[in-house]
């Protein structure tokens, strides 16, 4: 097995365990474990749980962004492309961790953790849904105008709105719900 194989591997087992435990009590011969291997050769790979845990938020956050743009990319009305980016976003980053009786220490770690990862992700998203918003407005399928907006301020708004649904407690259906009702709203306003 690769050395690439071999992390993916571990970085595959990683998310159940922290999960499970939560980050302050999975130690690293739980994770050992799960992925089928010896502490010894885990530590080859990881110098300690931060590094691991790291390395998982790095790779979720890269596969999320390439998801997001398999769907922007799909041909559609704007409006409901970018909500089914935001339902993968929210979903791939979250779901499993949300549903985690350790989910809020999980969150906090990543932020202690990976705060970096997770701004650049957030901006790279951002940006991306700006991009999709003034290729629509350059085709006359929206008017950002109309509302005084650019298409860069849509798309903070975007995010600040579904983080804020997610922030007030909202789960699973509630966020897409309450996403999917926000951008319906925001289509209405900027479309032709």
């Amino acid at each position: 097995m690769s050395s690439t194989e071999k992390v993916d591997q571990i970085l595959d087992a990683s998310l159940a365990v922290f999960c499970r435990y939560g980050f302050s009590k999975t130690t690293m011969k739980d994770l050992a474990d799960a992925a089928g291997i010896s502490r010894a050769s885990l530590y080859l790979h990881f110098s300690n749980k931060e590094d691991l845990f790291r390395a998982g938020s790095e790779r979720a956050h890269a596969t999320v962004m390439a998801d997001i743009e398999t769907v922007l990319n799909i041909r559609g009305p704007v409006i409901e492309r970018i909500d089914k980016a935001m339902t993968a976003y929210l979903q791939g980053l979250m779901e499993e961790i949300s549903a985690s009786p350790h989910g809020q220490e999980l969150f906090d770690s990543n932020l202690a953790l990976s705060s970096d990862i997770t701004r650049m992700s957030r901006q790279r998203l951002k940006d991306r849904i700006a991009e999709v918003l003034a290729e629509a407005a350059a085709m006359g399928e929206i008017r950002p105008t109309d509302i005084g907006a650019t298409p860069s301020e849509l798309a903070g708004l975007i995010l600040a709105t579904v983080e804020g649904i997610k922030a007030a407690g909202g789960a699973g259906g509630q966020i897409d719900s309450g996403g999917s009702l926000f951008m319906r709203i925001l289509g209405a306003a900027i479309s032709e």
